[in-house]
Formats: C-alpha cells, sequence, structure tokens
C-alpha cells in the first residue's frame, strides 16, 4: 500500500468455480468458494476503503455474475457466492454515504476467455456443434443459455463498464447492479410454439375471466 502512494479504484475480480451440481458440491468445495470469491472481498474492501475514504474519492467494483440472480440447476455454491457479492455492494455503498467513494456491481453473462473457450470446444465435441469457433458459440447460444444479441460476451465488454464506473463521470452512480450479458438474464427465448402458447393462454382467459392477467411476450423486462 505505502509503496503504491494509496490506491483509488479496487475492481474485485477474483473468482473460481468448479462445474458440480448440489449433490456433487461438498461442504469443504463451498467453503472454499464463498473464502475465495466472498471473503477476500471483505479483507480488500477493510484494508483499502479507509484511505479511500480518507481521500475523499474511490471506486469499487465488484465483478459477480447473471448467476447471482439467475442461477443454473448446477453450481450452486459458485451461484451463491456471486450473490453474496451483489448484497455486499449494496450494503457497502450505504455505508460508504457521503464519503466520495462509490460501490457497484456488474455482472456478467458468459465472457469468452481462454479458460471458457477450452471448456465449451471439449464440450462442443460430446454435443456435436464442430470445431469451428464460430460454430460452437452458435451451440452454446442454442443449447446452454440464449441471449437476444446473439453472441457471446467479450472481455472488453466488460472493461468497457468497468472504464465508465470508475471515472469521474460516473459520480452518481452507485449501490448499482449492471447486467453485462446480452439481454440473457430473465429472459424468455422465442421458440415455434409460442404462437400456439398464446392462442392456449388467450382461451384460457376468456374461460376462466380472471380479473388480473399478465402475458410474458418474448420481450426482456
Amino acid at each position: 500500500m505505502s509503496s503504491l502512494s494509496g490506491i483509488d479504484i479496487l475492481v474485485n475480480n477474483a473468482g473460481a468455480y468448479k462445474v458440480s451440481t448440489w449433490g456433487e458440491a461438498t461442504s469443504e468445495q463451498w467453503n472454499k468458494l464463498y473464502n475465495i470469491n466472498v471473503v477476500s472481498v471483505a479483507r480488500l474492501v477493510r484494508l483499502i476503503v479507509p484511505q479511500m475514504k480518507e481521500s475523499g474519492w474511490g471506486r469499487i467494483i465488484q465483478i459477480s455474475s447473471g448467476e447471482a440472480t439467475q442461477p443454473f440447476h448446477f453450481m450452486p455454491d459458485y451461484a451463491a457466492t456471486k450473490a453474496a457479492m451483489v448484497n455486499m455492494t449494496v450494503s457497502l455503498a450505504k455505508d460508504l454515504a457521503e464519503s466520495g467513494v462509490t460501490a457497484n456491481t456488474i455482472s456478467p453473462g458468459i465472457i469468452v476467455t481462454p479458460s471458457l473457450e477450452k471448456f465449451y470446444r471439449q464440450m462442443g465435441k460430446t454435443r456435436g456443434w464442430g470445431t469451428e469457433w464460430k460454430d460452437i458459440e452458435k451451440g452454446v447460444m442454442r443449447e446452454i443459455l440464449y441471449n437476444p444479441v446473439g453472441r457471446l460476451g467479450r472481455v472488453e465488454d466488460v472493461a468497457n463498464l468497468v472504464a465508465y464506473l470508475t471515472s469521474p463521470l460516473a459520480d452518481y452512480v452507485n449501490g448499482a447492479n449492471f447486467r453485462v450479458d446480452g439481454g440473457s438474464t430473465a429472459c424468455i427465448k422465442p421458440t415455434r410454439s409460442f404462437e400456439s402458447d398464446r392462442s392456449k393462454v388467450s382461451n384460457w382467459i376468456n374461460n376462466r375471466k380472471p380479473r388480473l392477467f399478465i402475458l410474458v411476450d418474448e420481450s426482456c423486462e
């Protein structure tokens, strides 16, 4: 700390995960992931934030995940740690009130990194997606996690938002959770059977005449 003459920006991007189900994830694995993904954030905040408050300016960015609010049926331990990060950010923003220091969360969707590309290339072999990355990416979009943009995320997509949130332009942005996922969170993928489903819903409304009914269309809220 002293050798750096202070720190103005903290980006908590360290994270670990293991692809496992509820039955496969051991208590030790839960504890290990919580220590890496959550407790590490608390350690760094406690170490660095006092100096930020003293200087009257600072930016704290937590890199969470779309799984924090929309988890898969697997990797429950990882999703829980990322949800904790979102919660911590809101609490921290309140604690830092009127200090000049802000805290925000970024929740990426699937972002293409070397390790992720390797993972999906291996999956592509078993699922018959082909060997070309463009075909594998389409397979991921089709079978794993759809988004309306039509592609997987790139590191630059997250980095661009980090650059904004850590700049003076974001002085009035605080305690927020930003999704960088192409719209995959809380989206319904359009299917060929949608019109059939709409017809069934319309018939149900006409027969039952409910007092309140909300029809969820293909669009995202």
